[in-house]
């Protein structure tokens, strides 16, 4: 299961930031990232932000202000996410954190070449695709 492989650093703490909107990470090996809410909002492992399988993923837009309203746990490997904008279905492992803040400057990099792409801002409303959304999400 993911977050769970053996000697993969795990947590030690978890602190919620909310005037700076970062979720602050202090992991096992020693490691600590502070992950800003937007990162992880548009990079949330959900269906309804990934798609069902490749080049499915919808372009997340409009998040820069998003804040984290609640973080649940999930089992011994993952927490949940629920975002002022009423995301709530990404779990976050241990893993996907981690990567999150090792690679933020690469994922921020790749976020704003798929913005230049789509010729889309950063801070554009998003787009509702009209009976093309997964409806069980």
């Amino acid at each position: 299961m993911a977050g769970l492989q053996a000697g993969a650093p795990t947590p030690q703490s978890i602190t919620v930031h909310g005037q700076s909107r970062m979720l602050e990470v202090g992991f096992s090996d020693g490691a600590t990232f502070r992950i800003p809410f937007e990162l992880m909002r548009i990079y949330s492992p959900s269906a309804e932000v990934q798609g069902h399988g490749p080049g499915q993923e919808v372009l997340q837009t409009g998040k820069r202000e998003v804040e984290l309203v609640d973080l649940k746990p999930v089992g011994n490997y993952a927490v949940q996410p629920v975002f002022s904008d009423g995301h709530d279905t990404g779990i976050f492992s241990w893993n996907l954190l981690y990567e999150l803040g090792a690679k933020q400057a690469e994922l921020w990099a790749e976020y704003e070449r798929r913005l230049a792409a789509a010729g889309v801002d950063r801070d554009a409303p998003m787009i509702e695709k009209g009976g093309s959304a997964c409806s069980s999400h």
